[in-house]
């Protein structure tokens, strides 16, 4: 497509001015070469837009699978989701020539509240000396990419938050420890990695539940680094290897156990930053050690600016605890019990696993799991503003601007029709 768009011949007739009216959605003007205020026509202005959403639309990883809903028109700021209930089981025989009673979905409303996300590129007068439909492609590939990336986290974000009670349903590993904080990864025969068992384990979950499949089977959006120890597996299938390729999923790496797998480099990681400027772990510094419920330690090991630390996890023999406070030597929380804890013992950073190790989620998603807006019909919007058209804020027409503006939201519907595994990875 980029190639078509340099070899577009330009013709100013397009640029044509427009009256700056209410019908004009995407707001886009910028100046030609020639002088006066003149603007995209109709027909560029589209063709940048579909341009955008095509640059956009591959990044959308975890939306791909998603329920799609347009954008609420003239609806205020909440869109509605719909949940429909599994029809019960009939085992009883129909009586001859007597109409049986009908039955009722049952479906229940979900509103979810959109919101605006958005980012833009500035472009200098150089524009002017140059041809405009080069600067617009370019920028446009940039924000365009930008505005995938940003609109795909925005969704990972919802699929991996914290469990609602008893329904989002989270596999730790193969399921021999019991949170995040206890995943561990001591050497390559010895850790948490994402297994072909876990992957069984998982879709059992989503099978008990009658959880429908997509296309036949369910989906898995997986990080690169776990994707490494998965395709390990003998019964693991690339997508040259399917029976019917002819719906291959963007970004599909392959199949194992009725889970076709997505890469993804945004699938969500959980990993603590370095806990001091040189060195990423700290150390217990108290003669007697400590033991029992404890709301603060002292520390050395590593160089820490008052209250740097505030709001991050840390990780003492397993255990995790929020820090309140912090000074150069000592750390501040909530009453925590981390057992007996000896001199000299490391503090890890808590977000991630036991010793500070990287943790990585792997979605495996059946349909209906979730719901999102569709970047099309307004949900993505191309907009450029011309030189000069920031008024005063702009005297000298020194800067043009070439933006997005989406309207997104994204919601968890079916909870029990999603599994979080969570896994270590190889080093």
């Amino acid at each position: 497509m980029l190639n078509n768009i340099y070899l577009l011949e330009l013709n100013l007739a397009l640029f044509a001015a427009y009256d700056g009216g209410p019908n004009n959605s995407y707001g886009i003007q910028l100046n030609t070469n020639t002088t006066g205020q003149q603007s995209l026509s109709v027909e560029m202005k589209t063709y940048y837009s579909d341009y955008l959403i095509d640059l956009a639309e591959p990044e959308l990883v975890h939306d791909q699978f998603g329920q799609k809903h347009p954008i609420p028109k003239n609806g205020g700021k909440t869109i509605e989701f719909r949940q429909y209930q599994t029809l019960p089981e009939l085992t009883t025989p129909l009586v001859e020539g007597v109409t049986p009673d009908g039955q009722s979905l049952s479906v229940s409303n979900l509103e979810a509240t959109v919101k605006q996300y958005g980012g833009y590129v500035t472009i200098s007068d150089i524009l002017q000396l140059t041809a405009i439909d080069n600067n617009v492609v370019q920028a446009t590939k940039l924000i365009g990419s930008q505005a995938g990336r940003s609109l795909d986290t925005i969704t990972r974000e919802v699929l991996n938050g914290s469990t609602p009670a008893g329904d989002y349903q989270v596999q730790y590993a193969e399921g021999q420890v019991a949170s995040r904080a206890a995943l561990y990864y001591t050497s390559a025969s010895d850790n948490c990695n994402l297994t072909a068992d876990a992957i069984r384990k998982a879709v059992r979950t989503l099978e008990k539940q009658s959880a429908p499949k997509i296309n036949g089977k369910y989906v898995g959006i997986i990080h690169p680094d776990v994707k490494y120890d998965l395709m390990a597996d003998s019964k693991w299938r690339n997508p040259h290897e399917y029976q019917d390729t002819t719906e291959i999923y963007d970004n599909e790496i392959g199949e194992l156990y009725g889970v076709r797998f997505v890469e993804s480099p945004r699938a969500k990681v959980w990993e603590g930053a370095d806990l001091a400027s040189d060195s990423r772990t700290l150390l217990i510094n108290h003669a007697n050690g400590y033991s029992g419920a404890i709301t603060s330690v002292a520390f050395d090991g590593g160089t820490v600016a008052q209250n740097a630390l505030v709001g991050r996890m840390i990780s003492i023999n397993g255990v995790t605890a929020k820090i309140t406070a912090n000074t150069a030597s000592a750390l501040t929380f909530a009453s925590t019990n981390f057992g007996s804890i000896s001199d000299n013992a490391v503090i890890y950073p808590g977000e991630g696993g036991a010793a500070g190790v990287t943790v990585y989620s792997t979605l495996i998603i059946a349909d209906d799991a979730y719901g999102v807006t569709e970047v099309t019909g307004g949900g993505l919007e191309h907009i450029v503003k011309q030189m000069g058209s920031a008024g005063t804020a702009d005297p000298l027409n020194q800067r043009a601007t070439v933006g997005w503006k989406a309207t997104k939201v994204a919601e968890i519907l079916v909870p029990q029709y999603m599994v979080r595994i969570e896994t270590t990875a190889s080093k």
